[in-house]
């Protein structure tokens, strides 16, 4: 399957829904993907047009990551492209209601990092235009917005 960002789609289980970022113009599940975007945006057709670097776009939202100063949240050191639907959690508002922030068909960069000294975790999502660090116990239970920010 031909990729845009260069991630090997053939062990995925979701390869037939997928259709794949380069059949699609960089929208697999519908939504766009931020690496797809990210490469348009630089003038390449995909990421292999600067794969002799490391990926800017990841090294600056790792950057920006780190530099929230979230006292308990273990150092970021890489980011994944991730489908929306796999982490678009839902949040309890004060009101009583519920919200979801991201795009379930889109593509984010994220990760999982630790809290220290809990079993919780922080769960990072970041496209172009914002970030997001929230919290979760085990499988996404009882998330909590820590911050949702727009990028400068």
């Amino acid at each position: 399957m031909d990729t845009i960002c260069g991630v090997d789609c053939t062990a995925c289980s979701m390869q037939h829904e997928c259709g794949g970022c380069a059949r699609t113009n960089g929208r697999p599940f519908g939504g766009e993907c931020v690496l797809a975007a990210c490469c348009r945006r630089s003038g390449y057709e995909d990421c292999g047009g600067c794969a002799a670097l490391p990926c800017r776009l990841k090294e600056q939202l790792i950057a920006e990551f780190n530099a929230l100063g979230i006292e308990d949240m273990a150092q970021v050191t890489g980011l994944n492209a991730l489908r929306g639907s796999f982490i678009n959690l839902e949040y309890a508002l004060p009101g009583g209601q519920t919200v979801k922030l991201l795009e379930d068909g889109r593509i984010y960069l994220g990760n999982q990092v630790c809290k220290k000294g809990s079993d919780r975790c922080y769960g990072l999502a970041a496209d172009e235009n914002r970030l997001l660090v929230c919290e979760y116990g085990e499988g996404g239970s009882d998330a909590e917005i820590i911050l949702y920010k727009k990028r400068k």
